[in-house]
């Protein structure tokens, strides 16, 4: 390879980890979601009503992310602290953005509900 190669493949290569470290889609940490639960934040599923069903996080309000944009006035205020989850993170991160878009100012994207930690309350 030519130095010019390695040049774009290492500058690639650190914007790729930017983007993972720093992107909006980036799940907050275990400690904090936990606090924000411990403080009584609204846990919200974005997960498919059946996936719901199948098990869901104790308290959770099931709005499906195809469903969310429809639901945003059902959510309270919108400084009111929410949690979002689903089943690997993904559709949580689309819902924390689409959240925060439409003014939510207090919004985690908790990831896949096998991250989510133990209720103590």
């Amino acid at each position: 390879m030519d130095n010019q190669t390695l040049v774009v493949l290492a500058a690639a290569v650190a914007l790729f980890y930017a983007w993972r470290l720093f992107g909006p889609g980036r799940k907050a940490s275990s400690k904090l979601v936990a606090a924000k639960l411990e403080a009584g934040a609204s846990v919200i599923d974005v997960r498919t009503p059946s996936e719901f069903c199948s098990g869901s996080y104790p308290g959770a309000k099931n709005i499906p992310l195809d469903k969310l944009n429809s639901k945003l006035k059902s959510l309270g205020a919108k400084d009111d602290p929410l949690v979002v989850y689903c089943a690997s993170g993904s559709r949580s991160a689309q819902a924390a953005k689409i959240l925060k878009a439409a003014g939510f100012t207090d919004v985690l994207n908790g990831g896949p509900l096998h991250s989510m930690p133990m209720r103590t309350n």
